[in-house]
């Protein structure tokens, strides 16, 4: 394999949450008077940490969000979670074979710990990510599309930059892992290439499965 680490984001790319998140979080802003529909949510948050939402509603409403937010959407999203949360599909395979090959890897989510360890719980995929190999935006100060993240889990996993490789869904992250100096590789199962494109890649899949190749 090329790289000396693969870093994996978390939501839309493990676990097949962005649909649910997206529409709650949707249903939410609406709720709470700022209209919004779930392409809305798709476009503007899709990959983001939920400063972005706060600072994003503000602006362009000069209206803060209500205190409890966070704890509030949580809280539905969990709910949801565990409803019909699944695995992406065919990531177990890719994990499966990341471990036989002993080829290091890593999740690195804007999404707080606790989202991240509730999805895995609910999915199983808990059983290939033990603490030391995930990494979320709470552990730095900047989410994406900052780089800070990719490169607090690169330096913890002992890897320079420039041996890694990330795996993106969304634009946010593309642009913070260029930023980064990483390699990217754009999943278009919800985003569609020309929306990561233009933020910088190696090359897109839309199978899971096809990773693996991409990789080699």
């Amino acid at each position: 394999m090329r790289y000396d680490l693969v870093i994996f984001d978390n939501d839309g790319v493990l676990v097949d949450s962005e649909p649910l998140s997206n529409r709650l979080l949707a249903a939410y802003l609406t709720e709470l008077g700022h209209p919004t529909s779930y392409e809305d949510s798709v476009r503007d948050y899709m990959g983001s940490a939920l400063h972005r939402v706060h600072d994003l509603v503000l602006e362009r409403t000069g209206q803060r969000l209500p205190e409890d937010f966070d704890e509030v959407f949580h809280r539905r999203v969990f709910a949801g979670f565990e409803r019909e949360l699944q695995p992406v599909d065919g990531v177990v395979d890719v994990l499966g074979k990341l471990a036989a090959d002993g080829v290091p890897y890593c999740v690195a989510s804007s999404g707080s710990h606790e989202r991240i360890r509730v999805g895995h719980r609910k999915t199983g995929l808990d059983r290939w990510f033990d603490d030391g190999r995930v990494f979320s935006s709470e552990d730095v100060g900047r989410g994406k599309p900052a780089p800070d993240l990719f490169l607090y889990a690169a330096a913890r996993m002992g890897v320079p930059a420039e041996r890694c490789v990330v795996v993106e869904d969304s634009p946010l992250g593309v642009q913070a892992a260029a930023a980064a100096g990483m390699d990217v590789y754009g999943f278009t199962a919800m985003t569609s290439p020309d929306r990561l494109t233009p933020a910088g890649v190696q090359g897109h899949f839309a199978d899971m499965r096809d990773l693996l190749e991409l990789l080699g």
